[in-house]
């Protein structure tokens, strides 16, 4: 698969499996914390709405065998910056997370995908707020809520 140098996989929508029709984000350079996390799957239907999807794996687990709170936190993170890529906003995956709110709803498991549907909120000249529910097989997981600084204009 190649990558664009913004780590988007063609920058097309995938034509097969069970990902067809979504956009595929991993990160170009090797030994980056985004390899913890694992490839984003994403697209946007609506203006200003985004699904970004992931697969599950064990290392995502914690002691009590259920996905750890911090990965979820993590995977929050890296799905706002991939809903923005999804909904036309491709200069702010260099953009910067202000703050980020959890509020885990329910245990999650390892193997089922994680879809986590984001909403645009507002947008400032230099903000975005954002929100986004996470669910898996149909139940909601967690929810969150975050403000991303846009990342400055390219020269």
């Amino acid at each position: 698969m190649t990558l664009n140098s913004d780590g988007v996989a063609g920058g097309k929508p995938l034509t097969d499996g069970k990902w067809a029709g979504w956009a595929a984000w991993s990160d170009p350079h090797p030994d980056t914390f985004l390899q913890a996390i694992g490839r984003g799957y994403m697209r946007s239907d609506a203006p200003g709405k985004a699904l970004v999807g992931l697969e599950t794996r064990t290392s995502h687990r914690n002691r009590l065998d259920t996905l750890h709170g911090g990965f979820l936190a993590a995977f929050a993170d890296h799905a706002y910056f991939g809903a923005l890529w999804a909904m036309g906003h491709k200069d702010q995956i260099n953009g910067v997370t202000i703050d980020l709110s959890m509020q885990y709803l329910g245990a999650g498991k390892v193997g089922p995908d994680l879809i986590a549907e984001v909403e645009a909120l507002r947008e400032t000249g230099r903000l975005f707020f954002l929100r986004m529910l996470i669910t898996q097989d149909g139940q909601s997981v967690a929810a969150s809520t975050a403000t991303l600084r846009k990342a400055p204009p390219r020269k």
